[in-house]
C-alpha cells in the first residue's frame, strides 16, 4: 500500500458494491500464512535496529530476531504484559522505550481508557495511522457501512480514546460521513441530529445505544425505530454478542445489530461481524498475527471451532508502539472458521477479560455471563445489574453478591421468588451460588461516556 495521508481512500466509492473491503478478507489461509511470515520477518529486522524494548527483551530470552521466521517460530518469544509497557512508559515519557520511531515521525497519539491503571499513551506514525484506517474500514465494511452512508456517532469523542477522533478518520477514509456528535455531545443533541439528518448507521456502545432509543420519544417524539436507522454497530464493552441484548437492540431501533472489537495498542477495531450475526471475524491478518492461549495449560492452541483461550497479539508493519506477543487479557470462543460471507478469518465471541473473571468456590465466572443471564429475564428483570466484588483479588468462597433492577411495573412482593429463580438459574447455567437482591428500576446511573463497569468493589448505598 503507498502511504500519504488523506481523508478519503481515492478508490473508495468504488468499494461499495465489493464482497469485502480488501481482497485478503477472503483470500486461503495458507496464502494468508505466506504473507503473514514475510510481513513477521520484515517486522522482526525493523525491531532488530529500531526497538531497544524488544532488543533488551530477546537478549534476556536468549532469542534471535533472525531466528523468528514462521508462525510457530513466535513460541520461542516471551510474551508482552500491559504491566511492561506501564513500566516502559514511566521510563521514558512520553511514548516508553517501546516506541521504535523516532519522535519526528510520530503525527499521532492515542490513550487506553486506564480502566486499570494510568492509561497507555500509543503512538503513530503516519504509516501506522493510515493502517489504522485501513483496518477500521475492513471492519466497518463487514458491519454494513457503505461508502456514503450517514453514520451518527454515540461513542465518547473526548479523552483521546480510540472511538473518538480514529472512528471519524476511519469512516473518512472509506467514504462514510461521520455525524460527529459523540456520547459527550449528551442524548438530547444525538437524538435531535438523528431525527434531522436520518442516518443509515449508528455506532456506540450497546447500553449506551439502548438508552438512547429509551429517551427517544420524550426528546424527539418519536420511537427510535422511526427514525430511520438501519444499521447499529456496537463495540467497546459486552452486549452486541449477547442474544438478549442484541434482540433489545434491534426491536428499539428496527435496525440490525452487528458487534465489532479492537484495542488501542493495535488500532480502532479488527474483529468484525457480517451479515450473517455468528462471531466478529478477524479480518486484518495481513496487520495482526493472532494466537490463542489457553490459559489454564499455557499452551498455544489452534483457533478451531470450540476453542477458548486469551487472544495474543503481534503487530505487523507498526513502526511506533509496535508490540510482540502482547498478552490482550481478551477472553474468546472460537464460533466458526468458515462462514457463508466468504471470510477466512477465525469468528469469535469476546466471553470477557481474564482480569475480569470471578472464581466462585472454583468456578470461573465472567461479568459478561451473568449478564446475559440478566437479560434473558426480561420483562421480570429490567436487565441492567451489578456484580458486588467485595473480597480481595478475584477469587471467593463464599456466594456471590448480584444486585438486580426488578423490571417497570414488576410487584416487589414477587421479589422473594423472583430472587429464588435468578439465583436458580444462574447456578444451572454457570455453576455458581449467587445471592440476588432486587432493586427498583433506574437504581444505577444510566448509561453514558464511560463504559458500564459491572463489578463493584464495594457494596453501594442503595433506597
Amino acid at each position: 500500500m503507498e502511504f500519504g495521508m488523506r481523508y478519503r481512500r481515492a478508490d473508495a466509492a468504488e468499494k461499495a458494491k465489493g464482497k469485502f473491503w480488501h481482497d485478503i478478507e477472503g483470500m486461503p489461509l495458507s496464502e494468508i500464512r505466506r504473507i503473514q511470515e514475510r510481513r513477521l520477518v520484515e517486522q522482526m529486522a525493523y525491531l532488530k535496529t529500531h526497538s531497544p524494548f524488544y532488543q533488551d527483551k530477546f537478549a534476556k530470552a536468549g532469542v534471535s530476531f533472525d531466528e523468528i521466521r514462521t508462525i510457530e517460530d513466535l513460541q520461542k518469544i516471551p510474551y508482552t504484559f500491559k504491566t511492561e509497557l506501564r513500566e516502559s512508559l514511566a521510563a521514558e515519557p512520553p511514548f516508553g522505550r517501546h516506541r521504535a520511531a523516532p519522535m519526528a515521525d510520530i503525527i499521532q497519539v492515542q490513550a487506553s481508557s486506564g480502566t486499570t491503571g494510568s492509561p497507555s499513551y500509543v503512538a503513530l506514525t503516519e504509516p501506522d495511522a493510515e493502517a489504522w484506517h485501513e483496518m477500521t474500514a475492513r471492519c466497518f465494511f463487514a458491519n454494513g457501512v457503505r461508502p456514503g452512508d450517514l453514520v451518527l456517532h454515540a461513542f465518547s469523542l473526548a479523552k483521546g480514546f480510540v472511538g473518538g477522533i480514529p472512528v471519524v478518520q476511519g469512516l473518512q477514509y472509506m467514504g462514510a460521513i461521520d455525524l460527529p456528535i459523540g456520547a459527550d455531545g449528551g442524548i438530547d443533541r444525538l437524538l435531535r441530529v438523528c431525527a434531522d439528518l436520518k442516518p443509515r448507521c449508528m455506532v456506540g456502545a450497546p447500553n449506551f445505544v439502548l438508552h438512547l432509543a429509551e429517551k427517544a420519544p420524550e426528546i424527539v417524539g418519536k420511537q427510535a425505530h422511526e427514525l430511520g436507522v438501519q444499521r447499529v454497530i456496537v463495540g467497546g464493552e459486552p452486549g452486541g454478542g449477547i442474544p438478549a441484548i442484541r434482540a433489545k437492540i434491534e426491536a428499539a431501533w428496527g435496525a440490525k445489530c452487528t458487534e465489532m472489537m479492537g484495542g488501542t495498542d493495535f488500532g480502532v477495531t479488527y474483529w468484525a461481524e457480517c451479515e450473517e450475526q455468528s462471531g466478529m471475524h478477524m479480518v486484518s491478518l495481513d496487520h495482526i498475527l493472532t494466537e490463542l492461549l489457553d490459559p489454564e495449560t499455557g499452551k498455544i492452541i489452534p483457533m478451531e471451532s470450540g476453542a477458548k483461550g486469551e487472544l495474543i497479539y503481534t503487530a505487523l508493519g507498526r513502526q511506533a508502539s509496535a508490540l510482540v506477543r502482547f498478552r490482550s487479557g481478551d477472553y474468546v470462543e472460537i464460533l466458526g472458521t468458515t462462514c457463508s460471507c466468504g471470510r477466512t478469518g477465525p469468528k469469535i465471541r469476546c466471553t470477557g477479560r481474564t482480569d475480569d473473571m470471578l472464581i466462585v468456590r472454583g468456578a470461573n465466572v465472567f461479568p459478561s455471563a451473568i449478564n446475559s443471564i440478566i437479560n434473558e429475564l426480561v420483562p421480570e428483570t429490567n436487565g441492567v445489574m451489578r456484580i458486588v466484588a467485595d473480597f480481595e483479588g478475584h477469587t471467593t468462597q463464599s456466594p456471590l453478591k448480584i444486585i438486580v433492577e426488578r423490571g417497570p411495573g414488576q410487584d416487589p412482593s414477587d421479589d422473594p421468588a423472583l430472587k429464588k429463580k435468578i439465583e436458580q438459574r444462574l447456578h444451572d447455567a454457570l455453576v455458581f451460588r449467587a445471592d440476588v437482591r432486587l432493586v427498583p428500576p433506574g437504581t444505577f446511573e444510566k448509561p453514558g461516556v464511560a463504559k458500564v463497569a459491572f463489578v463493584l468493589r464495594k457494596y453501594p448505598q442503595l433506597p
